[in-house]
This record gives structure tokens, sequence and C-alpha cells, in this order.
């Protein structure tokens, strides 16, 4: 609604097609560690709540990636898919962030119940662990695409690599607590 807003009153800027797509980015980049964010959250505060709310947070976080999507197709390129095409494998930043999107889609597909039961819960753990290669992912997508000041992208590697190495520490306790 925000950036609806902001075209229509003409409030984004020299470049509103920028804004949209960059703003949408990055939220679904913070939506995307948010998810992350849960698991260590319960295991270091004893909280639930972050379990309760990840599978909303993991699939907010697909629709802003295909809204991000969707307005690079649309606005950016007009649905030229030759130019997408070209796009895909000229920049190495367009590549990170389909390749991103490609491994988001099977998780928002199988993030209910039904999929749970039907591919059986080891299976599912499995291909869900498919995300911390989508975080890795959306921040490389991310750095590659800022040109100068990479500040920003290196706040996101920081809170990536906290989140990753707290669910990694996490693994190594539970593994050494069986032995």
């Amino acid at each position: 609604g925000w950036y609806v807003w902001g075209i229509q009153t003409d409030n984004l800027g020299a470049n509103p097609i920028e804004v949209v797509t960059r703003g949408l980015g990055i939220w679904t980049l913070n939506f995307l560690l948010m998810t992350l964010a849960a698991t260590p959250l319960r295991h270091y505060t004893g909280w639930t709540w972050p379990l309760i709310i990840r599978r909303m947070l993991g699939l907010f976080t697909f629709f802003y990636a295909g809204l991000h999507l969707i307005t690079y197709l649309w606005f950016d390129q007009f649905f030229d898919w030759l130019a997408i095409g070209k796009d895909i494998f000229k920049r190495p930043f367009i590549t990170a962030g389909m390749a991103t999107f490609l491994l988001l889609i099977p998780l928002a597909a199988t993030s209910n119940a039904r999929a749970i039961r039907a591919l059986g819960g080891r299976r599912w753990k499995q291909l869900h662990r498919m995300v911390y290669l989508c975080g890795v992912l959306a921040v490389l997508h991310y750095t590659w695409m800022v040109k100068a000041d990479i500040s920003n992208p290196l706040i996101y590697w920081a809170i990536l690599a906290v989140l990753l190495s707290a669910r990694g520490l996490s693994r190594i306790q539970k593994y050494n607590a069986k032995g």
C-alpha cells in the first residue's frame, strides 16, 4: 500500500521503479532473516512464539519475493523474456536473486500440514533446510546489487552469520547431549 500511495502521489523520487523494487527486496530479506531467527530464539530464550509465527514469516518472505520479482519482470523489463534471460546470465546479482526465488518456491508450496504428511517429517525437514541456502543467496544478491556503499549488506551478512552460527551451535550442543 505504501508504494502504491508513493507512486500515486509522486513521492518516490526520480526512479520510483527502483525504490519499489529495492524496498520490496529489503522486506523480503527482512522476513527471511526473521524466519531464520525463529529457531535460535526458541533455543536460547525458551520462547515458543517465534515457532508459532515461523510459517507465516516464511510465507511473507515468499510473498514479498514474488512482489519483488514481479516489479522487476513487469516494470523494469516489461516482460521482455529475451532481455530477462540475458540479464539472468549477464548480471550475477540477478542470477543469485532468481536462484533464491526458485528455491523459495518448493518451501512455500510445502509449508502446510498436508505436505508434511505427504513428504514425511524427515524429508520435509531436509527440504526446508534449503532456507539457509536461500539466506546466503539473498544476502549475496543484495551485496552484488549494491554498487558503492556495502555497509547495509555487511549488516545483513553479520545478522545471517549470527543466525547460522547460533543454529550450528545448537546442533552441536544437541549432538553432544546425545553422546
